[in-house]
């Protein structure tokens, strides 16, 4: 028989081993009900992703633009389940220690959590960071690492900076 890929979501959840499927449907529910309605939730990179829609973001993902840009997702693996958020790569020390202090042991690569039970997630740090992302701030992080800024220079839309400049060195030697 061949192994068959899921398209839609639905699919993805009934191949899930039910021994898993709460937890991912668990995770599922704290994306849906924290995230910018302008993110769509389908399938992408083999799981359950959180994208912006080339309705929205016509360049798509850098990677491949056929695919829209990525923010985060949720899959399956075959010794344990991830939660992707690709809006904290490159600038996760403060949901690092937001999650310490919950007192759950943090498994994590540049912006993939590992998990084997919903227990071993801080599902409210999740919620948290998922809902202080909305769409146009994800792009302008997203659009200015890809010009080269570094990720603590492309936190926040210009509207939300200070708008204040440093002085010069020149002038701060005078």
């Amino acid at each position: 028989m061949p192994d068959i890929k899921p398209t839609t979501v639905e699919q993805y959840l009934k191949a899930v081993p039910e021994d898993r499927r709460a937890a991912i449907q668990a995770v599922r529910e704290v994306f849906r009900k924290n995230l910018d309605p302008k993110y769509e939730e389908g399938i992408q990179y083999g799981g359950i992703g959180y994208y912006i829609p080339h309705s929205i973001y016509p360049a798509g993902y850098h990677c491949d633009p056929k695919q829209p840009l990525p923010f985060g997702g949720i899959a399956n693996r075959k010794g344990y389940m991830t939660v992707g958020l690709f809006c904290i790569y490159g600038r996760s020390e403060d949901f690092k220690k937001r999650w310490v202090k919950t007192g759950k042991k943090l498994d994590m690569g540049a912006g993939c959590i590992r998990f084997k039970k919903l227990d071993d997630l801080a599902l409210d740090v999740l919620a948290e960071t998922i809902r202080k992302i909305p769409v146009s701030e994800f792009i302008y992080y997203y659009e200015n690492v890809m010009r080269g800024a570094s990720h603590k220079d492309a936190r926040k839309p210009s509207g939300m900076r200070p708008t204040a400049k440093k002085p010069s060195r020149k002038a701060r030697k005078k």
